[in-house]
């Protein structure tokens, strides 16, 4: 993939161990914020290893069924830290999406409804994390990252009135 055939996009992109977080919302609501928490989460061993992919824009390609995010090369290895400004660090250079998380969105619920836990970016159905204006983010990634049963995905079978927690595998160990 090169940067004439892949579409930029407003994002951020941190690769938790082998599957990267797509991180979206408007200007201003903490993408960069949430990219660097991941980050240390990662050091601190709270989720598995996580890198920077790309910071504010970045590249998005579908590859053999996958969707791939690729940091903007003028970019990559940047990340903005509120307070101290733009700083270098480690990065990814491709990673598969597994998680797409949105900040600011107007359809977060307590109990969100199977179809509101999927994106569908260029075919690619990945699992979906709606987050609120009023909400921490990070917590709800950890714990998508790190429960039981990982990511929601699709209702089971047996679930009753299709509410609650649908999970598959833990994006981590795809």
């Amino acid at each position: 993939m090169t940067d004439a055939t892949a579409a930029s996009v407003h994002a951020s992109a941190v690769l938790v161990e082998n599957r990267a977080v797509l991180i979206r919302g408007p200007s201003g609501a903490g993408k960069s914020h949430l990219a660097f928490d991941l980050i240390v989460a990662g050091r601190s061993g709270q989720i598995p290893p996580a890198v920077l992919v790309g910071d504010d824009r970045v590249h998005l390609e579908v590859s053999q069924g996958h969707l791939v995010v690729r940091p903007v090369r003028e970019l990559a290895g940047l990340i903005e830290i509120r307070g101290l400004g733009i700083r270098r660090c480690e990065f990814a250079k491709e990673a598969i999406v597994g998680l797409v998380v949105d900040l600011c969105a107007t359809d977060a619920e307590r109990l969100p409804p199977p179809a509101a836990l999927l994106a569908d970016i260029r075919g690619v159905r990945i699992p979906r994390i709606p987050v609120g204006a009023d909400y921490v983010p990070l917590a709800l990634v950890v714990a998508a990252l790190t429960t039981t049963g990982g990511l929601p995905t699709q209702p089971s079978d047996n679930c009753l009135k299709e509410i609650g927690n649908h999970i598959s595998t833990n994006i981590a160990t795809e």
